[in-house]
């Protein structure tokens, strides 16, 4: 695969051709505030805090770095004063939606934040639309959350703003939301998410509650599920005590002459 430099606030970095400038950057730990990005996941570019000025064939521009593929020799500079007011900007624009929220607050601390006053505000409210919890659903669990509406009134919703009838209770687009938006509760028998309860299923190894009783017929659906259900440990322990137990090859015994 063919190799590429980019040049970001000064420091040298090797890419792949085609490979997103995010990424680069976070290999080479240069700092660039995300907020919609997971490495596991696509880039999304709706939050546009990882915004970048980049230098390529004698013009700049201002792109964002989560989806923008580094395909030729280039200059970058995360930090210009452009790039800082329109970071505050942003900031600012958060804080307002969502004024008491630990993350945007650290944002707004590191950052800076422009006048709020400028923005509606919506206290009470902790969902910035970055839409990380949609693309979650959509490429780890059933597909059943969506963005509705345009502008200000944009939200995430299920279907009829109902309890998500497809939902297995997988808690993915919780464990990706940044600002915690998104409630899950869960007691020795069940999981709730989105207005449903879920029945939780125990390990057959430690007896330990750990997923869905729906989620588990969800993927058997789809794949190979063991007939008794391990959690994340017991199913490493036992991964390990298979190959680290398993007898040694010995070599036969040498014939006498």
């Amino acid at each position: 695969m063919s190799m590429v430099t980019a040049v970001i606030n000064g420091k040298a970095c090797s890419a792949r051709q085609g490979e997103f400038l995010l990424d680069v950057a976070d290999r080479n730990d240069i700092a660039i505030p995300r907020l919609c990005h997971h490495e596991s996941l696509r880039g999304l570019a709706s939050c546009r805090l990882c915004l970048a000025e980049v230098s390529e064939g004698g013009r700049k521009r201002i792109v964002t770095s989560c989806v923008f593929p580094i395909t030729r020799d280039i200059e970058v500079e995360t930090n210009t004063e452009d790039i800082k007011n329109m970071r505050k900007m942003i900031i600012g624009f958060m804080l307002a939606q969502t004024p008491d929220n630990e993350k945007i607050l650290q944002f707004a601390r590191e950052y800076g934040s422009a006048e709020t006053a400028r923005f509606s505000e919506e206290k009470g409210n902790n969902c910035v639309v970055c839409g990380l919890c949609v693309n979650a659903c959509e490429e780890l669990g059933c597909g059943c959350l969506f963005t509705v509406n345009r502008g200000t009134t944009k939200k995430v919703a299920a279907p009829y703003e109902e309890p998500p009838e497809d939902c297995v209770g997988c808690g993915a687009c919780a464990h990706v939301c940044p600002t915690g938006c998104i409630e899950i509760e869960e007691t020795e028998f069940t999981r709730t998410i989105w207005g449903k309860a879920f029945e939780m299923i125990n390990c057959s190894s430690c007896g330990k509650p750990f997923m869905p009783k729906a989620q588990y017929e969800y993927l058997a659906q789809k794949t190979d599920m063991p007939a008794s259900p391990l959690c994340a440990d017991c199913a490493q322990t036992a991964l390990a005590k298979k190959y680290l137990l398993k007898p040694k090859y010995s070599l036969p015994a040498e014939s006498g002459r």
